[in-house]
């Protein structure tokens, strides 16, 4: 299993829980399966990762393989901003 840290932002939607564990090859399949266990999750997440302290925008991006004891940090998606 792969351990996914979860934002404070969306720890809500894990039950409060700060890391969760899930499968995966990839961190596409990854996300497809967090959000089949905490549906809607995927979608309040912006297409940045990092996978054992690489950002994937500079590995593979989505399709970045995972092994198991991988370790994913994810990132709420945030609009906004100063104008």
């Amino acid at each position: 299993a792969v351990k996914v840290r979860i934002p404070t932002p969306l720890r809500p939607m894990t039950g409060g829980q700060a890391e969760v564990e899930a499968a995966g090859e990839t961190v596409l399949e990854l996300l497809r399966e967090l959000d089949r266990r905490y549906p809607g999750l995927a979608g309040r997440i912006f297409v940045e990762a990092v996978a054992n302290d690489e950002d994937i925008r500079f590995l593979q991006g989505i399709d970045t393989p995972l092994r198991d004891g991988d370790e994913v940090s994810i990132i709420p998606a945030i609009a906004g901003g100063a104008r």
